[in-house]
C-alpha cells in the first residue's frame, strides 16, 4: 500500500505537457579520475525533433570529424557532438538559464559544434572561436570539450560571453569530474530546468566513485538505463511486473531516459604519447533503452559499420530498429501517453523485457569492441581490426535484432 501511495504522487507531481525542449545529461571526467588516464566526455541526448540520428564522417575545412547529425539534416547545418582528428571532441547540453531569466532559447548551437569540430584542435582553439563569433552568437549551452593534450572543461556559453569551468582544476571540480544538464551554474536560479536529472547524475557519480566505477564501459552502459528518479528517488526496478503479459503504465518524466532520449556519446581520449586519431566515440545511436552501444573510430577509409549508415529514410538501420522497439514501450499514443512507459515491456520478473534482452547483446558486442580497439590503440594498421570488427558487427546485430 505504501508503495501505491508514494506511485500515485508521482503521478499527480507531473506536468501533463510534452517537453518542447531538449532535456541532455552530461558529464566530463578528467584523466586524472579514470582508471586508464584516459579523460571521458559524454553526452546523453534528448530532442524532440532529432529522435531520428546517427553518426557520419565528415571533411571539414581543416580536420576530419566523425559527428551524431539528425537524419532530417545529415549534417549540413548542424553537428550534435563528435569528434574530429585532431583529437578535439565537443558535446552540448542547452542551458535555459543563461540569457536572463526570460530563459532565451537559442538556435546555433549545432552550427558552432560543426563549425568547432571543422577548425579546432585544442580548448585554446574553441575559446578563440568563440572570442571572435559576431555578437549576439544565439548561444545558450553548457558546450563539453576535450581535446588530445587532456583538456577538458565546461564552457557556459551565453550571446555575448562564456564562463570556463576546467575540469583539470581540482579547485573548480575537487572530485576530477563535473555534470551538468539544462541549466548553467553562471544563469538564472529560477530557470534550473533539468534539477531532478542532476541530481540523479550526482548521485550516480557518487556511488560509481566510491564503487570505483569510473570506467567509460560501465558509464557508457548504466547512465542511459538508470531508471532511479533524482527527485523522489524511485527505482522502476523495485517495480518490476511479474511477466510481459499485459501492459502496466508507469510515469516516466524526469529520469535521464526518457520518452525524448536520441543517443549516447562517450568520447574517450588519448593518454600522452599517443595519437590524437585514436580517441574514439562509443556511442549508442538510437533509443538508448533499445539500441546498443559500440566504438567508432575515424578510420583512413572512413569507413562505419552498415547498421549506422543512412537507409531510405535517412536515418540509420539501428536506429530506425530502436524506434520501431521504442513504440512497444510507449503505446499509448492519446493524450500525455508519452509521460509514460509500459514498464511490463520494458522490464519484468521473467526477464523477457526488451531492455533485458539488449543488454546481453550489447555484452557481446562489448567484449569483441575491446578488443578491436585494443589492437587499434597498440598495433600498426590497428584500424583494419576495427573495420573486422565493424563487418562482424553488422552481421551479428541484424540477427540479433532480427530475433526481437
Amino acid at each position: 500500500m505504501k508503495k501505491i501511495i508514494v506511485l500515485l504522487l508521482l503521478i499527480c507531481s507531473l506536468p501533463f505537457h510534452l517537453p518542447t525542449c531538449m532535456s541532455c545529461t552530461s558529464v566530463i571526467i578528467s584523466g586524472k579520475a579514470t582508471p586508464d588516464g584516459r579523460p571521458i566526455l559524454f553526452k546523453h541526448r534528448d530532442a524532440m525533433s532529432g529522435m531520428r540520428n546517427l553518426p557520419m564522417v565528415f571533411q571539414g575545412e581543416r580536420y576530419r570529424y566523425l559527428a551524431l547529425v539528425n537524419a532530417s539534416d545529415l549534417g549540413q547545418k548542424s553537428a550534435w557532438g563528435g569528434h574530429n582528428e585532431a583529437g578535439f571532441a565537443i558535446i552540448n547540453t542547452a542551458a535555459y538559464n543563461l540569457n536572463g531569466p526570460e530563459g532565451i532559447d537559442s538556435n546555433g548551437d549545432g552550427a558552432l559544434m560543426k563549425r568547432a569540430l571543422e577548425v579546432c584542435a585544442t580548448l585554446k582553439d574553441f575559446e578563440t572561436l568563440l572570442d571572435t563569433l559576431p555578437k549576439p552568437m544565439d548561444l545558450n549551452s553548457n558546450f563539453g570539450v576535450m581535446d588530445a593534450q587532456g583538456g577538458c572543461a565546461y564552457y557556459e556559453t551565453n550571446n555575448y560571453k562564456y564562463v570556463k569551468f576546467d575540469v583539470n582544476d581540482p579547485v573548480v571540480a575537487p572530485r576530477g569530474y563535473l555534470m551538468r544538464t539544462n541549466f548553467g551554474t553562471t544563469g538564472a536560479e529560477n530557470l534550473r530546468t533539468g534539477a531532478e536529472r542532476y541530481a540523479a547524475i550526482t548521485a550516480f557519480m557518487e556511488d560509481a566513485e566510491k564503487r570505483g566505477n569510473i570506467r567509460y564501459d560501465y558509464l557508457l552502459t548504466q547512465i542511459p538505463r538508470n531508471l532511479t528518479h533524482g527527485l523522489t528517488h524511485i527505482n522502476l526496478y523495485d517495480w518490476m511486473p511479474d511477466t510481459a503479459d499485459e501492459p502496466q503504465m508507469f510515469p516516466f518524466r524526469d529520469f535521464i531516459p526518457r520518452y525524448t532520449s536520441t543517443a549516447v556519446m562517450l568520447f574517450q581520449g588519448v593518454l600522452p604519447g599517443e595519437p590524437a586519431a585514436n580517441t574514439l566515440c562509443w556511442t549508442i545511436a538510437g533509443y538508448p533503452l533499445t539500441a546498443v552501444a559500440m566504438p567508432l573510430a575515424l578510420l583512413p577509409t572512413g569507413k562505419l559499420p552498415a547498421v549506422q549508415k543512412p537507409t531510405d529514410n535517412n536515418c540509420s538501420w539501428l536506429c530506425n530498429k530502436s524506434l520501431e522497439l521504442k513504440n512497444r514501450l510507449f503505446c499509448v499514443t492519446e493524450g500525455n501517453g508519452n509521460d509514460y512507459i509500459n514498464l511490463a515491456a520494458l522490464i519484468n520478473k521473467q526477464n523477457t523485457g526488451l531492455l533485458q534482452q539488449i543488454l546481453p547483446i550489447e555484452q557481446v558486442v562489448m567484449v569483441h569492441a575491446s578488443e578491436a580497439v585494443a589492437t587499434l590503440r597498440t598495433k600498426k594498421k590497428g584500424w583494419e581490426a576495427m573495420e573486422k570488427f565493424y563487418d562482424w558487427l553488422d552481421e551479428y546485430l541484424m540477427s540479433q535484432y532480427g530475433n526481437l
